[in-house]
């Protein structure tokens, strides 16, 4: 991940400073500082920050650990029903690809379609990882 906080969906120039106040300037330091419950309710109390939002942000940086998914994918993927990591590994990736189109078509959130090789990839390489967050 090569991405700064404010580069996750949403969070923008109103939510980054609070973030960035606290420690947290990149998804990575969000993911490590947002894995249980507990840890997430931290966050939102030191920045004022809805445990909801904590809890998506949290997810997408979960999702930029793998290749090729950063804030426009992770966005996609969410609205098609992945959320995180351990949940991407178990996708058929025709199926999931098709979805993302879909809802892409309606909701213009990524530039691009994913194509199924990527959407594949993706799925391999979420097989291999550990999942993080706790619920």
């Amino acid at each position: 991940m090569a991405y700064k906080i404010i580069d996750i969906q949403g969070i923008g120039e109103a939510y980054a400073p609070k973030l960035i106040a606290i420690g947290i300037k990149t998804p990575e330091e969000l993911l490590e500082a947002c894995l249980t419950p507990s840890a997430r309710k931290k966050v939102a109390e030191e920045t004022g920050i809805s445990g909801k939002l904590i809890l998506k942000w949290a997810n997408h940086a979960d999702l930029f650990r793998i290749s090729g998914i950063g804030p426009q994918y992770a966005e996609l993927l969410e609205a098609a029903g992945v959320d995180t990591v351990k949940e991407l590994k178990h996708r058929v990736p025709a199926n999931l690809t098709a979805k993302m189109v879909e809802i892409n078509k309606a909701k213009n959130l990524a530039q691009r379609d994913p194509s199924e090789k990527e959407v594949t990839k993706w799925i391999e390489e979420a097989g291999k990882l550990e999942g993080k967050i706790t619920y």
